[in-house]
């Protein structure tokens, strides 16, 4: 009878939408932090030819009650899974993780079939026979490796290997003529099921070398391989060498534009500072100007002109216009004005005024200005 399937194998199960790296989704969960130290063996695990089996010992399998409420140390679980494990990636890491974890106390033998055998059912490999042994003897769930293994499993190899449980997905595996090559071994309760990883397999990655074929071709040229390592034309040669030059030319040219904007983001930023700050010491000026010289300013405010009229009135009643008086500059007016010491004289210093307006009449008649120079308008006010 087929053991049922876990929970804890269920809870393994990963979907291709939605899955982060490698086919992990959030079922995997966040894991435990651990203290630091290493989990990992030192030595990689050996070939079946290299260990020693008591054959004096009966081969009794266990069952699936017994396995999974723990066997002694010494008995452990013998569990087989078998395949290619061309290109090994974590998707085979995973399915063997799943093999070693199926009992409390599991001893995981893996077997790895011939390049003869695959090339006749399966087709070409990338890695070599003896590469693919190499990669599964240095996963770490492995604890034995069992090298040109056989398509289709038979009693005398799983007496052999004393074998209690075959791990393997449950997806019906045809080939060699039959509809599901695993199909006597679940008729026998020794299958034990495991879930495949969507999202990462050996077809996988061979298809994305192949659909950016030109790509790689290119990235292996540039790292000193030959065109002919690479089966690649002389023409196709020359053409990834241009292409690779147009490629540096269009990287500089993006490079000058991203600097190039840069600096126009940088002028552009100062210049609209720059225009800000103007506009803020124009107001200013404006302003200060305005309290000075304004209908309502300060000069206005303290100048004994005619009644009802202001400073420029008065200035365009006496002397016919105000152009003049502009042109010879405000600080005239002030220098003169703001001199004056008494308020009840102000028509001796329009006089002085109109006579020269670079300098007052009063400061000739001894008046009391000031001849060391100019006063403040404050004090003046």
């Amino acid at each position: 009878m087929e053991p049922p399937t876990s929970s804890r194998l269920n809870s393994r199960k990963r979907r291709k939408d939605g899955s982060g790296p490698n086919g992990a989704t959030e079922l995997d969960g966040v894991p435990p932090k651990m203290s630091r130290r290493s989990f990992g063996l030192k030595e990689p695990a050996p070939f079946s030819d290299e260990v020693e089996i008591d054959y004096s010992k009966p081969y009794i399998r266990v069952t699936y009650e017994e396995a999974m409420r723990g066997t002694p140390l010494d008995r452990p679980v013998r569990v087989y899974a078998d395949g290619i494990f061309d290109l090994f990636h974590s998707g085979h890491a995973r399915a063997l993780m799943q093999a070693k974890n199926l009992f409390p106390n599991t001893y995981l033998i893996v077997g790895v079939c011939s390049d003869e055998l695959t090339h006749n059912f399966k087709g070409f490999t990338v890695m070599n026979e003896n590469e693919r042994y190499d990669a599964v003897q240095h996963c770490r769930y492995v604890d034995e490796v069992v090298r040109n293994a056989p398509w289709t499993l038979t009693p005398e190899f799983l007496a052999e290997h004393r074998i209690d449980f075959v791990a393997h997905d449950d997806i019906p595996y045809s080939s060699a003529g039959s509809d599901d090559v695993y199909k006597h071994i679940k008729e026998a309760g020794m299958f034990a099921p495991t879930q495949r990883t969507e999202g990462i397999s050996t077809s996988d990655i061979i298809t994305r070398i192949v659909r950016d074929y030109d790509v790689y071709a290119r990235r292996n040229l540039q790292r000193g391989y030959t065109a002919k390592e690479l089966n690649v034309s002389f023409i196709n040669e020359k053409k990834y060498h241009l292409q690779e030059r147009v490629d540096k030319v269009k990287k500089r040219v993006k490079d000058v534009e991203e600097k190039s904007k840069e600096f126009v983001q940088k002028v552009e930023e100062k210049s609209i500072d720059l225009i800000q700050k103007w506009e803020e010491k124009s107001r200013e000026f404006i302003g200060n100007f305005l309290e000075m010289f304004g209908p309502e300013g300060a000069l206005v405010r303290s100048c004994p002109g005619r009644r009802g009229k202001g400073i420029w009135e008065s200035l365009a009643a006496d002397t016919g216009t105000v152009e003049p008086i502009l042109q010879n500059k405000a600080s005239g007016l002030l220098q003169c004005w703001m001199c004056c010491q008494s308020p009840d004289r102000p028509s001796q210093a329009w006089a002085g005024f109109k006579e020269s307006p670079h300098c007052c009449s009063l400061d000739k008649a001894g008046s009391g200005c000031s001849t060391k120079g100019p006063r403040s308008p404050e004090a003046g006010l």
